[in-house]
């Protein structure tokens, strides 16, 4: 069978992941392939280590990315510190919270859960006095849940976490690179980031960053599997169980990314190639200018939605400045609305899951989607598309506040709160 050279429309995404990636990490993977053990290759690989601490904002030893999807990354770190019988708390606010459920118990975890109605996020203390009743080995929580639109406070219960002796580790693959995320000041012990959202990366690795508190349970486990524990290792891995999976044995590749270099399975080089690019861009912005670029648009975004007599969805005080949900009018069908903006202007929004959908479109504002160019493209496709639908919207006032607010004198962009 003779098909034709691939060939993809031209789209603008704002989703909330994939999104669009930056042309030059697309360049970056261009580059020749080098075997995984040649010297430039694993200098590459210490540099995106190296990368990732400072987009991380910690010191540990350990950050380094997981082959696979965001989620791959999330079951690496569980399933390397959760044995049959550990007890897991898990908060609720949105669609993910319930995936990390779902992870914790399919490697026999004890899964405790408390929720909040979804457009709301957690009071920490009421989650520290959870911890303190339940008394699990683990924390398990979102930052930012993509279906809500929502952003969790984590500053209170990390520190909290470490007082009691309980890990917490945190999905920031929604936030991290557009949102704060500040790994050690916040006492974070596991945290789990993505590269198709606010990183600019095609989806295919999951960067992940772990302090000596995980690594000790991990080697301890290591020790107990090989017959060489000590009566401390024994104690931290009492119940003897290896850790189930091979591909996402953190013991494994920690021996993979460190000098030793032993084997594990084979890099997938042009996606490093592509990570390190992002990251570089990342960084050459500034983490902080990049924060407040997010923000920035949000707010451009918001100001055009609110005109065209949008409602937005949930609490704003807590919004994740990288999603941000709109609710559908009443009487309009969000599906056919959604398929329009893409078949009509190549612009792509998103619904939401569970009791969200159909309630709910959900726009994406990050990494390298998160431009001018883009906010003013979705809000002229998405009034083009409900006035047809029939809706009734403050015709061409949404494209206005947009530009009113691009327009406004530079000091408006220097005191974005970031």
């Amino acid at each position: 069978m003779k098909m034709k050279p691939l060939q993809v429309p031209k789209r603008t995404i704002m989703t909330p992941g994939p999104v669009e990636v930056d042309p030059r990490v697309l360049q970056a993977m261009s580059t020749p392939i080098l075997g995984q053990f040649d010297p430039c290759f694993t200098d590459i690989m210490n540099e995106v280590m190296e990368m990732l601490r400072e987009l991380f904002q910690t010191k540990n030893h350990w950050a380094f990315p997981i082959d696979g999807s965001s989620r791959s990354g999330i079951e690496a770190l569980l399933c390397s510190v959760i044995e049959p019988g550990d007890k897991v708390l898990i908060p609720i606010f949105g669609r993910f919270g319930h995936l990390l459920v779902e992870i914790c118990e399919r490697y026999g975890a004890d899964v405790y859960t408390m929720e909040c109605p979804w457009g709301e996020v957690f009071d920490q203390q009421k989650i520290i006095a959870k911890v303190k009743e339940v008394k699990p080995k683990i924390v398990a929580i979102v930052h930012g849940e993509t279906s809500t639109g929502c952003m969790q406070p984590l500053n209170e219960l990390g520190p909290a976490c470490r007082e009691l002796d309980v890990l917490l580790i945190v999905d920031v693959v929604a936030s991290i690179g557009g949102a704060n995320v500040m790994v050690d000041e916040w006492c974070l012990d596991g945290v789990i980031g993505g590269t198709q959202k606010c990183l600019s990366v095609p989806s295919g690795m999951a960067p992940i960053t772990y302090n000596d508190r995980i690594e000790k349970i991990i080697l301890s486990r290591k020790k107990v599997e090989a017959g060489i524990a000590t009566a401390e290792d024994i104690a931290l891995g009492n119940k003897k169980n290896r850790i189930h999976s091979n591909y996402f044995d953190l013991a494994m590749l920690q021996d993979y990314w460190s000098p030793r270099r032993l084997n594990h399975h084979t890099e997938a080089t042009s996606m490093l190639y592509a990570l390190r690019e992002g990251l570089r861009l990342v960084l050459e912005e500034g983490l902080y200018e990049r924060f407040g670029r997010h923000q920035y648009h949000e707010k451009a975004l918001i100001a055009g939605l609110k005109a065209m007599g949008l409602e937005i969805f949930g609490d704003e005080h807590h919004k994740l400045p990288t999603v941000t949900c709109v609710k559908i009018p009443l009487g309009i069908d969000g599906d056919w609305v959604r398929q329009m903006m893409l078949e009509q202007f190549g612009v792509e929004i998103a619904s939401s899951f569970g009791p969200l959908h159909g309630k709910i479109w959900r726009i994406g504002t990050m990494g390298y989607s998160c431009r001018k160019e883009n906010i003013l493209s979705v809000l002229s496709a998405l009034e083009a598309c409900l006035i047809r639908a029939g809706a009734t919207i403050h015709r061409g006032e949404g494209l206005q506040a947009a530009l009113d607010y691009y327009e406004a004198p530079i000091a408006a962009k220097e005191n974005a709160n970031v």
